[in-house]
């Protein structure tokens, strides 16, 4: 049962970065204003900033974010 539990939230993880991507690409191509979408690209780069500003604790969340992330596709 964990592991069933395990495999839908890493089916969900996998979908969820698939819209970011998505809408990263749409929001390149179409514009910021996308319906049902919205700013994905202005959010991220306002948390980049956010991490960025955060100093020495803002790289070691991004360096987690990153391991997470890099975990998750092997």
């Amino acid at each position: 049962m964990l592991n069933q539990v395990r495999t839908w939230i890493g089916s969900l993880t996998d979908i969820g970065l698939s819209l970011i991507g998505l809408g990263i690409v749409l929001g390149v191509l179409i514009g910021n204003k996308l319906p049902f979408v919205g700013d994905v690209v202005g959010n991220l780069t306002a948390l980049i900033g956010n991490l960025g500003g955060a100093g020495l604790v803002g790289l070691i969340a991004l360096g987690v974010i990153i391991w997470l992330l890099r975990s998750r596709s092997a």
